[in-house]
């Protein structure tokens, strides 16, 4: 039986992000500096072949789709974005030193204030990437591309990757990924996907 594949990849570097802004839902363009990075590893090493590429909607991530699959026009699902950090977007861990909230936030108590719940989070994710596996199955397409977030590439892992490890240990650098295999039986009886290549290769 044939498998399925799917590639997460996490978008270049952001304007911003080398400053160490908690960068969610503020939609900011890639840096020069990512940019170039990104397409070195383009040029230098092996990105995956993907019939359909999905990506988050906002620029980091379209941009890093035009630049790895020009030939693709990207799907743009609203659920693949980033978390929403609330009151902490844009704003560093210094400048939220001493914040009771921020707090709360990092020792796992609570949302950011007007920000997202890890629960809800989660949630959201994992009903969008259940209806990107459903609906490749369902289409007969067999590799895809998620072009999408940190934070979202650790929360499909760790629903439903083999083997199975905690968010934090998906980790995952800006231009880099993990790809994903598993057939309709394995999907079907478990939800879960077999991780068994990191992007890109050499």
């Amino acid at each position: 039986m044939r498998s399925y594949q799917i590639h997460l990849i996490r978008h270049a570097l952001p304007e911003g992000a080398t400053e160490g802004r908690y960068i969610g839902h503020t939609d900011v363009p890639l840096s020069e500096e990512g940019k170039a990075q990104l397409i070195q590893m383009r040029d230098e090493m092996r990105y995956p072949y993907a019939e359909a590429v999905f990506t988050s909607p906002l620029k980091r991530c379209t941009e890093t789709a035009k630049i790895l699959y020009p030939d693709k026009e990207a799907l743009v699902i609203d659920s693949l974005i980033e978390c929403n950090f609330g009151e902490f977007e844009n704003k560093t861990a210094e400048e939220l030193s001493g914040n009771e909230d921020f707090s709360a936030w990092l020792a796992g108590r609570s949302a950011p204030p007007f920000g997202e719940s890890s629960n809800a989070f989660g949630q959201r994710v994992c009903a969008a990437f259940e209806k990107i596996v459903d609906g490749m199955m369902k289409s007969g397409v067999y590799e895809t591309a998620i072009i999408t977030h940190g934070g979202v590439i650790g929360a499909i892992l760790s629903a439903y990757g083999i083997p199975e490890a905690p968010m934090h240990q998906w980790m995952t650098p800006n231009c880099c990924g993990f790809s994903l295999r598993g057939d309709t039986a394995l999907w079907m009886r478990n939800r879960k996907l077999e991780v068994f290549a990191e992007l890109p290769s050499e």
